[in-house]
């Protein structure tokens, strides 16, 4: 089964790299698969028990920056990880007991077809050791995964090689993006509009969430070290960094902002009680001191810690001094904005949720749309839709979705923002002819395909989740994720 996969894409030899090795359309999905076990044990697989520590050292591997790692937590990052690290055990599996394998004469094509190797328009050994080189990674670890990943390629390929898509599945992909939509429909945002919230409402909601509102005061000190003042010359040269480097040395070992001060003769400015917005509590403006600066001083989290930092091709030893936290008030305008937005997208939230009962009742008819439109002023209007870019009023993904409505049939159409509401009736629809010798036969034949595959694996990725009694440790894993 050993073949040559072709052209490999740089990103994906990137990924490789850094450990992220994603299947397409696979991301091994966990279903109903969490229950309890050991503490210590984030996963069963073939009843082989994978521990917190072992999946630790597998995201340590994926070099995420700061702000990933932080919200970790708070996305579904955490969750795709896991399966995909999941996943990747599960088909290491199933490639072992399939005894796939890739020999060497198919992993040598696959490096040599990458164009990232290439120079003068044929693979360069010497840009090969290059990239190593600056990858820190070793040929035959590099080897080793590309030889993975093509045994991967090869097991999916199994599945859905020789496929003949129906031309029925063809012109069903056409028809979801092509067509020519006659419609009356209804701008709901006039309807949400005349549900403004009363001050009982904005009150009631400050009440409860005021301390997300919070301002905060910080008093910051910072001084510029320069050349002149940790060398006695004018330049930054060698022993200028070497003196920047000593500074940080010893501020690392616990050395306070006023100590480094006084022994490298800097100079101190203090500025009291600033909030982000460089208003002090009497909304008096910090003068002399650059935006860029000011906001990269001032997202210094933690109170007495001196570090030093790089701003605008200098360097400052900057501190929090202190941080005040205070409420804002109900009838701040800031805070009011917030509440009003909050409230309106409350407002649209029931209101749809009300108007999809309705229409799932099988109630919600032309008469029935003019009825509500009647009832609250709004006007229907007439329009026709006859290609997907046809955005003055809709965009892309609205259209797609007024396609899928059955003609007679009123349809709540929303994106998720709930930015864009529409009630829309189709009255007619009209198919464009889909010619089997055109380019767009093969475009839409592509995404047919697509679609195929897609269930085909996901129906494939259950199968190998059962086969492999795959089990997942519910309690471990948010464990894991309050760690962060």
């Amino acid at each position: 089964m050993a073949t040559s996969i072709g052209k490999l894409s740089k990103s994906f030899l990137v990924k490789i790299l850094v450990g992220i090795i994603i299947l397409p359309f696979v991301f091994w999905g966990m279903g109903d698969v969490f229950r309890g076990g050991n503490q210590n044990v984030i996963a069963t697989i073939d009843s082989k028990k994978i521990s917190a520590q072992e999946f630790i050292a597998y995201l340590n591997q994926l070099n995420l920056d700061k702000d990933q790692i932080k919200n970790l937590p708070k996305t579904n990052l955490f969750d795709q990880i896991l399966a995909e690290y999941i996943g990747k055990k599960v088909m290491d599996l199933e490639i072992k007991q399939l005894r796939i394998t890739v020999n060497d004469n198919a992993l040598r094509n696959i490096i040599k077809n990458e164009k990232l190797f290439f120079k003068n328009d044929k693979f360069s050994r010497t840009e090969y050791e290059k990239f190593l080189l600056k990858s820190g990674v070793t040929a035959p670890a590099f080897e080793e995964n590309i030889g993975k990943q093509e045994s991967k390629r090869q097991m999916l390929s199994s599945l859905s090689g020789g496929i003949v898509i129906p031309h029925e599945l063809v012109i069903k992909a056409f028809n979801k993006e092509n067509q020519i939509k006659t419609i009356k429909y209804i701008d709901l945002e006039k309807y949400y509009l005349s549900k403004k919230p009363s001050q009982e409402e904005i009150k009631k909601l400050y009440e409860k969430r005021k301390n997300i509102f919070i301002e905060e005061f910080k008093s910051i000190q910072y001084a510029e070290i320069t050349p002149k003042s940790v060398t006695g010359n004018e330049d930054y040269d060698e022993s200028f960094f070497k003196n920047l480097d000593d500074i940080e040395n010893k501020i690392l070992d616990g050395q306070s902002f006023n100590e480094a001060i006084n022994q490298n003769n800097l100079k101190p400015v203090i500025i009291e009680n600033i909030n982000i917005n460089k208003l002090d509590k009497n909304k008096k403006e910090v003068e002399n001191l650059s935006d860029s600066f000011f906001q990269k001083i001032y997202s210094i989290k933690n109170e007495k810690v001196p570090e030093i930092i790089n701003a605008e091709n200098k360097y400052f030893l900057v501190e929090i001094k202190s941080i005040d936290k205070k409420i804002r008030l109900m009838n701040d305008p800031q805070v009011l904005k917030a509440l009003n937005l909050q409230l309106n997208f409350q407002n649209k939230i029931k209101s749809n949720t009300s108007l999809i009962k309705d229409i799932s009742l099988g109630g919600f008819n032309k008469i029935k749309m003019e009825s509500f439109a009647k009832e609250n002023n709004l006007e229907i209007r007439d329009y026709k839709i006859s290609n997907l870019k046809q955005n003055e009023i809709f965009t892309e993904g609205i259209i797609k979705r007024i396609f899928l409505v059955n003609n007679d049939e009123v349809n709540l159409i929303t994106n998720s923002e709930l930015t864009d509401n529409f009630l829309v009736l189709s009255v007619k629809t009209e198919f464009k002819k889909l010619k089997k010798d055109s380019n767009d036969y093969e475009k839409y034949e592509a995404k047919a395909r697509l679609n195929l595959v897609n269930k085909i694996y996901e129906t494939y990725d259950k199968s190998l989740n059962q086969k492999y009694k795959v089990e997942l440790n519910k309690k471990t894993i948010e464990r894991v994720k309050n760690s962060f």
